[in-house]
């Protein structure tokens, strides 16, 4: 929902509250006043009457009308156009965009969305008419510092996260395979964070170098908020590295868990091939006493066969008045038996 507020100051002193924009813009045209105006998910017509009313330029006014700019100052005449990238924490970390129009008496602020939330700031510095009479560059000064002040509490979140992360990795006995999908949406995040912060070093160099702070004690407080700036840029670098390596941690000892699991059961089917190979030697040695049994028992069965049949005495038997039949009997075991130790013996199986 779009919302308009506006407040005129004189040394430092609430003086105003102008309705309009139209309006805001005529105290501009007096000798005294400096006008801060927020403006809350305007539409394109407010934005081109903000345009028209405050000499803004075109290419500032498109970008703040697409949205999704990155951290970053851009002069334009005598006119500033600052994007800032505000976050924080709603169960995951969440960015905004606040764009700043500084012009010589005025300050524009134009947010989408309902956070970041600029009421805390604006009282704070109403509260402090002698540093709010240094003007618009105070104005802007202390919006910086509000929003890097912001940054502070999302990183300790972002760092009990990496904590845990850590805890997840080396604190428990098996590796979790659904780690690294954690890491990389935690990664996502710090990754957010170094975009939001890192410009914003060198916005506040250039608002320093460039002409537009004259006083000595608004140029003290962008030193500190550059300060501020600079200590959240090294944390976040600092965890993006410790998830970098967090991950590549994670895969090595993911690899070497498959691996010593591959090694398992490598382990385990030569134990069972060996295992194979010893039942299947046994079953050869088996076979062979098999094959020797069976040909003993058919050479040990001939004799057997022979006296059987001559011993059944008929009275009708060939030969069994046969003066060479004793001999012959015997001889016939003997060739018998012989004769299928040899033949035994070719097939190998003796």
């Amino acid at each position: 929902m779009a919302s308009f507020e506006c407040r005129v100051f004189v040394d430092g002193v609430l003086s105003a509250r102008p309705p309009t924009l139209r309006e805001a813009a005529d105290v501009l045209r007096g000798d005294e006043g400096v006008v801060w105006i927020g403006l809350r998910d305007p539409d394109p017509a407010t934005l081109d009457t903000a345009a028209e009313l405050f000499a803004l330029h075109p290419l500032a006014i498109e970008d703040t009308q697409k949205g999704h700019q990155r951290a970053k100052i851009e002069r334009y005449g005598d006119a500033l156009f600052v994007v800032i990238r505000p976050s924080w924490y709603a169960e995951t970390v969440e960015f905004g965009e606040v764009h700043l129009f500084i012009g010589h008496r005025f300050v524009i602020t134009v947010r989408r969305g309902e956070r970041p939330d600029l009421t805390a700031a604006r009282e704070a510095l109403e509260a402090d008419p002698e540093f709010l009479g240094f003007g618009p560059e105070a104005m802007v000064t202390a919006l910086l510092d509000a929003l890097v002040d912001g940054y502070a509490p999302v990183v300790a979140r972002l760092q009990d996260d990496v904590d845990g992360v850590e805890d997840s990795l080396f604190g428990q006995r098996r590796v979790d395979p659904q780690l690294s999908e954690r890491i990389y949406h935690l990664l996502e995040k710090v990754i957010g964070m170094q975009r939001a912060v890192d410009p914003l070093s060198g916005v506040l160099r250039e608002l320093m170098s460039g002409g537009a702070v004259e006083h000595e004690e608004v140029r003290h407080r962008l030193r500190n908020v550059l300060d501020h700036t600079t200590r959240v840029s090294e944390s976040v670098d600092t965890l993006r590295s410790l998830l970098e390596s967090s991950l590549s941690v994670h895969s090595t000892l993911i690899s070497l868990e498959q691996n010593e699991e591959m090694r398992r059961i490598s382990s385990a089917s030569l134990a069972q091939g060996e295992e194979s190979r010893r039942l299947a030697e046994e079953t050869i040695q088996q076979g062979e006493q098999m094959k020797k049994i069976s040909s003993w028992a058919a050479i040990l069965f001939t004799p057997t066969l022979v006296a059987g049949v001559y011993g059944m005495n008929f009275d009708h038997m060939p030969e069994l008045h046969w003066l060479a039949g004793y001999p012959f009997a015997l001889a016939l075991m003997l060739g018998l038996g012989v004769s299928l130790w040899i033949i035994f013996k070719h097939k190998r199986w003796l």
